[in-house]
């Protein structure tokens, strides 16, 4: 009787230096560029590296920061449910929120995922242990699977698979028909010779596949072209989709039903906008090359749709430094209106410089100069 024996070359990587790959650029060999650098009193102490992609219908508008290989993760949600799209029509407006949502895990969150299967099914649910995102006070809790932020998502995968009359075993796997179908449907937006590079598995247990960020944003231009139920679910309910003070349920509400917004983990967001000067709908994907910086995709997302005529707030101050945007997050014609979004509030003072002139009110202790 033979024995398995597992092949450790195939399980771990061959040297912590990290060897190249042959058919995809690893991160080192991407040319990030500054997207957003934070100043104290004039001198940069952190620089945000990234790169952003402009898109309408399938022509390209914008590009700064290279044309990046990456995974879309949960970005990819409101795209991965389209498999289902007739099957989940009768859903709830709050259910059909929560099924494209990477939720804070609050009780609203847990009601609204819970209430798309029959208790019976719950035992089917595959996401992982999880706590909430964001906890209060001094709450304590244990890992729970409806917690985790995809806990939605996965119940919405479950419907749709019993009302396609699809096998609900093993459906976070690559060879599920859910995966499968996915596949079919990127191809449609991406072309018929697409193939994704590479097929990772996502925190949350479901299939990811790299695509580089002109190829996400085109993906998203497409969200606008065929609105449908997703759309509106996101704007009816965009509390569900993220929760308090979430980037993307921020942006939906702040644009009044004209912009979808979902975060993707890793330092993605992307923007599927209705506008009058991109009738083939506007997608616009940031990717931070250090991964998820909420408060720096803020800033440059702040910056984007302002030129777009959408007015999103900034993010809570950083109360150190001062933010600045580098101008080619957006494309030339919108840089003079970009010079005039404020990366700052009127009410937020610089607290990183002194208010006098040192050189003016020296203290010389010992001398005859003690000026204070």
């Amino acid at each position: 009787m033979s024995k398995f024996v597992y092949d450790k070359s195939q399980l771990y990587p061959q040297n912590s230096l990290g060897e190249g790959q042959d058919d995809v650029p690893t991160g080192r060999d991407v040319e990030w560029e500054p997207l957003v650098d934070y100043r104290r009193n004039g001198v940069s102490e952190n620089t945000i590296h990234g790169a952003i992609s402009w898109y309408s219908g399938s022509e390209p508008i914008h590009s700064f920061g290279g044309n990046v290989l990456c995974y879309g993760r949960s970005m990819m949600k409101p795209l991965y449910i389209k498999v289902f799209e007739k099957e989940l029509d009768d859903m709830t407006w709050k259910q059909k929120a929560i099924s494209v949502a990477s939720h804070n895990g609050s009780a609203e969150h847990v009601e609204a995922a819970q209430s798309i299967l029959s208790e019976g099914e719950w035992g089917l649910m595959l996401t992982p242990l999880d706590l909430p995102l964001v906890q209060f006070g001094r709450q304590v809790r244990r890992p729970r699977r409806w917690y985790n932020n995809s806990s939605g998502h996965h119940a919405a995968i479950l419907r749709g698979c019993r009302k396609k009359g699809w096998n609900r075993a093993g459906y976070t796997l690559p060879s599920h028909a859910v995966f499968q179908n996915y596949l079919e449907l990127m191809k449609k937006y991406l072309g018929e010779d697409w193939q994704p590079k590479r097929i990772a598995r996502d925190g949350d247990g479901l299939p990811t596949v790299s695509m580089t960020v002109n190829e996400l944003a085109k993906c998203y231009a497409q969200l606008v072209v065929e609105k449908n139920w997703i759309w509106e679910a996101m704007v009816k309910y965009p509390d569900l989709v993220g929760g308090y003070n979430r980037l993307d349920t921020t942006v939906m509400k702040s644009c009044k039903g004209k912009v979808i917004a979902k975060e993707g983990a890793d330092g993605l967001l992307g923007l599927a906008i209705e506008h009058p000067d991109y009738p083939q709908g506007l997608g616009i994907v940031i990717k931070i090359a250090h991964g998820w910086n909420p408060q720096a995709t803020w800033y440059i997302a702040r910056g984007i749709l302002g030129v777009l005529g959408f007015e999103l707030r900034n993010p809570y101050p950083l109360r150190r430094q001062k933010a600045f945007l580098v101008p080619k997050i957006v494309p030339p014609k919108y840089l003079e209106d970009l010079a005039k979004i404020k990366t700052w509030d009127d009410w937020d003072p610089d607290h990183d410089r002194w208010y006098f002139d040192p050189q003016q009110h020296a203290n010389v202790f010992g001398g005859e100069t003690r000026d204070i």
